[in-house]
């Protein structure tokens, strides 16, 4: 009797294995059928509802990013890189695309529109475009309002003077719709117009479908409707900044020329005080404030007043707090730093107010410049050294939209590191003393071989390099003038500069106990701090190493590039010596004696010393014989080749 009922126990087994093997058969074939049905059908359809932005598109694969934001790939996925990593491989019809839809209150007064989570994927790939946010900005009205940045008695202040008119000048390349458009609102919503002669926009060669005949369309109505001429010039092939201001210089009617970028918003009362100083000097070339407009959030935000620009040991711009001296010096008349102009060396070159006839008067821009770099320096130089005077106008503020980085190619053969150091040398071969052409190059060993080649050895750097091409013209023009020195520059119009002279110390500060040099912190690359920090001590250089270079002033100053200089902030609570920037305070006095070669802090009577603990940390101590506190001053010939 078990038997039996064993083997039929067994037999039901068998049986209910039999059948889950079928079944499982039946449910896999159903899968693979289906997948290859699936795998031969067509990708759906182009104008399918779920696409907002289409990436790409093949027999094999659609991608595209959904409504919801999520990237999506239908069909078999072929490998490549994700669209926001490197560079995005945007499709023309991407980049022709107007996306301007401006939502209700927006970015109103300046404040900051967040791109909900389910756009940010669209955020991402767009931004390669232009290099900011354009899903943010095109979601705020091109009439936008702004704050007014101004204090009370900038506010308060009536102009007297017959301004005359300004020509408003904006070069754009392939600029985004919104930003270009924002630009033209807000001048004539914020300038009188009675003084606003008329807007001219040059188009440097874009090749975005919107900029054509909707930007020219636009333009039409908006002059009808507002009264203010606006003209657009357009330039067949890429000519660059430079160029394509001369062509609206060329064609403007207003005695006052006032440059803009493509990307700024102005702010109430900004053009009165430019035209009030011109008015009384022409020979003034005036800035407004530059105030910021965040990439990500198209933020307003106010700028701090009291910078002026200056330029580093690599001829590039860079904004300094204001000197002393120039601070002084408005005091001296009993004007308000708040609201009086102020001189400044260099102006960042985006953002100006010239007279016309002075501008050609001193030779506009040197039109032999290519594409964008170094004009704004030129023009400085060549204002304070022949006569005219540059200024900010603190009553005066324009936002201008500030990125990481720059969306605009440079089609020459050089590219971007060719043209600016070309644009560069120009301004030192014209516009430099021999000595400080020797410094530059010297210091910029990259300039060096990008103008005079990889292997060329340079005994005479006052010859012009066969790279650099009509500069007889731009020499002529500097005697024409009467032009004054760069030394000249230095002395009058930047003495806190931080460049060597011929009464200064320049050159290396090394430890006689550990036979290493002071350096400016990360020298190698990392985040840019411009130089703040703790003061590294490194294995002394052979050849000239910018980061290993000094300046060691009459007054006492250890300073280096970009105005850091040696400070001592609490020795009372803390004896850590650190790079800071450039303050004209008395911890920042120095005293080096040659005697005993010690490097004594005026204000506490301590000296320079090397950290108990890291040896390659700065600090201070009592004064003592111990090798620890002995330097050596490693003068280098900065002026000879």
């Amino acid at each position: 009797m078990m038997s039996r009922v064993f083997r039929l126990v067994i037999s039901r087994r068998r049986v209910c294995f039999k059948i889950f093997i079928i079944l499982f058969v039946i449910v896999i074939s159903s899968i693979l059928y289906l997948f290859s049905r699936s795998t031969d059908q067509d990708l759906p359809d182009d104008n399918a509802s779920d696409v907002v932005v289409m990436l790409s598109e093949s027999k094999l694969q659609k991608e595209y990013i959904n409504k919801k934001g999520i990237h999506v790939i239908v069909g078999q996925y072929n490998g490549k890189s994700l669209p926001w990593l490197g560079s995005a491989n945007l499709s023309q019809e991407i980049l022709n695309s107007n996306n301007y839809n401006p939502i209700p209150k927006a970015g109103e007064n300046g404040s900051p529109v967040y791109v909900p989570q389910y756009e940010q994927q669209k955020v991402k790939i767009l931004y390669h475009i232009n290099k900011f946010n354009l899903v943010a900005s095109d979601k705020i009205s091109v009439k936008r309002s702004l704050p007014d940045p101004r204090k009370q008695r900038c506010r308060n202040k009536v102009y007297t003077n017959s301004l005359g008119k300004a020509s408003i000048i904006i070069v754009f390349h392939n600029e985004a719709w919104s930003t270009l458009v924002r630009t033209v609102h807000s001048v004539i919503s914020t300038s009188p117009r009675k003084i606003l002669e008329e807007i001219i926009l040059v188009d440097d060669a874009s090749t975005r479908t919107f900029l054509g005949t909707e930007l020219d369309s636009y333009m039409v109505n908006l002059t009808a409707s507002s009264l203010v001429p606006i003209k657009i010039l357009r330039s067949k092939e890429r000519i660059g900044l430079i160029k394509a201001r001369l062509i609206g210089a060329e064609r403007a009617t207003g005695k006052v020329l006032t440059f803009l970028d493509a990307h700024c918003e102005a702010t109430i009362g900004w053009l009165e005080p430019l035209l009030d100083r011109i008015s009384s000097d022409p020979t003034r070339v005036v800035c407004p404030v530059i105030d910021i407009i965040h990439e990500e959030t198209f933020a307003f935000a106010r700028s701090f007043e009291l910078h002026w620009g200056g330029i580093n040991w690599n001829l590039h711009f860079r904004w300094y707090p204001i000197g002393q001296a120039e601070l002084s010096r408005i005091k001296k008349h009993g004007l308000s730093e708040v609201s009086h102009p102020f001189r400044t060396p260099i102006m960042a070159g985006g953002l100006f107010a010239i007279d016309r006839q002075y501008f050609y008067s001193i030779g506009s821009y040197d039109a032999q410049m290519d594409i964008w770099g170094g004009e704004n320096i030129e023009l400085s130089l060549r204002v304070w050294q022949c006569g005219g005077t540059m200024e900010i106008v603190p009553c005066s503020h324009v936002g201008h939209l500030f990125r990481k980085s720059s969306p605009y190619s440079f089609p020459r053969p050089d590219g971007v590191t060719g043209v600016l150091y070309t644009n560069l040398a120009r301004v030192l071969h014209v516009w430099m003393d021999p000595e400080y052409l020797n410094f530059f190059y010297k210091i910029n060993p990259v300039m060096k071989r990008t103008i005079f080649g990889e292997m060329s050895k340079v005994e005479d750097y006052s010859q012009i390099p066969s790279k650099l091409a009509n500069l007889t013209e731009r020499i002529e023009l500097k005697k024409r003038l009467s032009c004054k020195s760069f030394s000249w520059f230095l002395e009058n119009v930047w003495p806190e500069h931080f460049f060597p002279t011929h009464d200064r110390f320049f050159g290396k500060i090394r430890n006689v106990a550990l036979g290493e040099c002071l350096q400016r912190p990360n020298a190698e690359g990392g985040p840019s701090n411009n130089g703040v920090g703790r003061v590294d001590l490194e294995k002394c250089a052979i050849e000239t190493y910018s980061p290993q270079c000094f300046v060691y002033t009459k007054q006492g100053i250890i300073l280096t590039d970009e105005s850091i200089c040696l400070d001592a902030i609490n020795v009372d609570t803390d004896p850590t010596v650190l790079l800071l920037a450039c303050s004209q305070s008395t911890r920042q006095h120095w005293l080096y004696s040659l005697a005993d070669k010690t490097i004594r802090h005026v204000r506490s009577n301590l000296c320079l010393d090397l950290g108990v603990v890291n040896r390659r940390r700065l600090t201070l101590n009592k004064c003592s014989s111990v090798k620890s506190q002995m330097w050596d001053m490693i003068a280098i010939d900065w002026h000879k080749p």
